[in-house]
């Protein structure tokens, strides 16, 4: 009989997660008392440290959708270096600018 994965809630990793952080117990103590694996822990309780900073931010988390527009943005400035970019360099080649004078 195939065993059912089993799904925690965001305040139950949290509470596990916080007390791995304390570190009163180890991970191993705190997998019998919790009845999850180790590693689990070891993972909700890494990434609780790296979304902790979350909870300051004024509820300002970066959406995809914010995410994209900054990306789409950057993808337009490429593409507005690059053809300023390449203007330069046809300038320079009809001024008869030696290349490695203009080239990094």
């Amino acid at each position: 009989m195939k065993q059912k994965r089993r799904k925690f809630s965001a305040e139950f990793k949290a509470k596990v997660a916080l007390e791995a952080i304390k570190e009163q117990k180890s991970l191993t103590q705190l997998a019998q008392e919790y009845e999850v694996n180790p590693v689990m822990i070891s993972k909700w309780k890494s990434e609780f440290l790296a979304n902790m900073a979350a909870v300051f931010s004024n509820g300002k988390v970066a959406t995809n959708d914010d995410q994209e527009v900054r990306t789409d943005k950057l993808y337009a400035q490429i593409g507005q270096l690059k053809v300023g970019l390449d203007f330069l360099k046809k300038s320079a080649k009809k001024l008869g600018i030696p290349e490695n004078e203009w080239k990094p």
